[in-house]
């Protein structure tokens, strides 16, 4: 099983006005949009206890990810393209390189109050 999930996400509706995309159902506590610029990394750590998932509007980025659970675990990657769902799981690193402008929807099934960062965001370089 890899170490994260990506799924295309396709319309569940279009008429003339426009499309539905329906991105997630799932319980979530915080939504961030975020944009990152062209050779930005992000992340470089992992989630003790949350589910992530990211959902790409525009642009492009390298997602490179280690299961911490694992003594001998491979670190994997591959390319994200808008309109595709990224599924990280709890104990994940995880790392993002933007080979593009990009602008992504972030959501988690945990909080992420500012004060407690250290609690939910642990650092670990993979990039």
């Amino acid at each position: 099983m890899p170490n994260e999930t990506a799924i295309r996400i396709e319309p569940a509706f279009a008429d003339e006005r426009g499309a539905i995309s329906n991105i997630l159902e799932k319980d979530i506590c915080h939504v961030a949009i975020i944009t990152s610029k062209k050779g930005a990394v992000r992340a470089n750590h992992y989630h003790p206890e949350q589910m992530q998932y990211v959902y790409l509007i525009s642009g492009k980025y390298r997602t490179v990810s280690k299961d911490l659970k694992k003594k001998d675990a491979k670190i994997e990657e591959f390319i994200v393209e808008p309109g595709t769902l990224v599924i990280t799981p709890p104990m994940i690193a995880h790392a993002m390189e933007f080979l593009e402008d990009s602008v992504f929807i972030n959501m988690t099934d945990g909080s992420r109050d500012s004060d407690k960062f250290a609690e939910h965001t642990i650092k670990y370089k993979l990039i």
